[in-house]
């Protein structure tokens, strides 16, 4: 059975990318504001295996997690608390927005901040 747009959206954003990444088009855009976009299926999904490795060893708590879903997008609101292996707390706020076409992933925008 194939994921549902809220199941990719909700998979990506907590930070299970292994799960979504198949979901992406070729050609997606990641802009994380405030930064340069991401461009293209193999860029995003060398970022997020970075992501992942450096996640390896933290614990990730989220506080909050929330999906809208509309027609052709989903939003993703959480707030996520991450210890490290030497106990170093950092409490991060963030809003992904999620575009698809088809069921596939064609441009995420994620807005951070740290609230810590």
């Amino acid at each position: 059975m194939d994921a549902t747009p809220e199941e990719i959206a909700r998979a990506f954003s907590s930070h299970r990318f292994e799960d979504a990444l198949p979901h992406l088009a070729d050609d997606v855009v990641w802009s994380l504001v405030g930064a340069d976009p991401v461009l293209g299926r193999d860029a995003v999904e060398k970022l997020c295996r970075g992501t992942a490795a450096d996640l390896a060893d933290v614990t990730t708590e989220f506080q909050r997690f929330r999906t809208v879903v509309g027609d052709d997008g989903v939003v993703v609101d959480s707030l996520a608390r991450y210890t490290e292996a030497g106990g170093e707390v950092s409490v991060v706020a963030s809003c992904d927005i999620y575009d698809f076409v088809d069921g596939t992933v064609t441009e995420i925008i994620s807005y951070t901040v740290d609230v810590s």
